[in-house]
């Protein structure tokens, strides 16, 4: 039996992604700051498939006592799903509040270099994959997007480096960067439930389990086969157009 570990699986994609793989026999150690989410993965799945580690992605300490502390069934990591992330606020830069800057910033990039950098002696010595999540917004940005687009612009390309620097070892690299996957992502970002609805509303988003069969596609391939990166959107939503201010 393989395993997986999985950052931000509280909810969303993370979540979603857990319950995937352990139906399709895999383990998951599943991280996030909300223990009680945590427990009831534990509780619905079974304390044989999913160990809950209870940390923020920001506290690199916490991050590696939590790994260093792995029982023996878990710590033998095959996959790495760099799922944690978040956007806060949608002010343009010149606005912008900088400590929600910062919290992106620390964890959309400090936070999954450190975690990916820990795991690769054991992702290396068991010849396994990587799969990020990373976002359409670090292709295209949008007004508002600046840092998060930023952010994801990194974990797209760092993921990309990722399949340079592992030549010759045998593990897989893979950017998957939806577009719209209605989660708590927005109403995390705005704090409004209202403001979700709305985004969401008439769209016909992809959700989060979506992407999760996703990362178990490519987690499951045969071992020659590697996806550099995956661009998914709803049907519904496509690229930005250009804007021209006029005088």
């Amino acid at each position: 039996m393989k395993t997986a570990f999985v950052s931000g699986a509280t909810a969303g994609i993370g979540e979603a992604t857990v319950r995937t793989l352990v139906a399709s026999g895999w383990r998951c150690v599943a991280t996030g700051r909300r223990a009680e989410r945590l427990d009831a993965l534990v509780a619905d799945l079974g304390a044989d498939k999913v160990h809950p580690a209870v940390f923020d992605v920001r506290d690199a300490e916490a991050m590696n006592a939590a790994i260093a502390a792995l029982p023996e069934a878990f710590a033998g990591i095959d996959l790495l799903v760099n799922n944690a992330g978040l956007a806060q606020g949608l002010s343009p830069a010149q606005e912008a509040n900088l400590a929600n800057w910062q919290t992106m910033i620390d964890t959309n990039v400090t936070a999954m270099v450190t975690l990916t950098r820990l795991l690769l002696p054991t992702l290396i010595a068991r010849k396994g994959a990587i799969v990020t999540i990373g976002s359409v917004a670090g292709n295209y940005v949008y007004p508002g997007g600046n840092v998060y687009a930023g952010s994801k612009a990194f974990a797209n390309h760092f993921t990309l480096a990722l399949r340079a620097d592992l030549h010759g070892t045998g593990v897989r690299v893979t950017s998957i960067e939806p577009g719209m996957v209605e989660t708590e992502f927005t109403l995390v970002r705005t704090g409004s439930q209202q403001a979700s609805d709305d985004l969401y509303r008439g769209v016909n988003p992809m959700t989060a389990d979506d992407i999760a069969m996703m990362v178990k596609w490519v987690a499951e391939l045969p071992p020659h086969l590697n996806i550099n990166r995956l661009e998914p959107m709803p049907v519904n939503q496509d690229f930005a157009g250009f804007r021209v201010a006029r005088d």
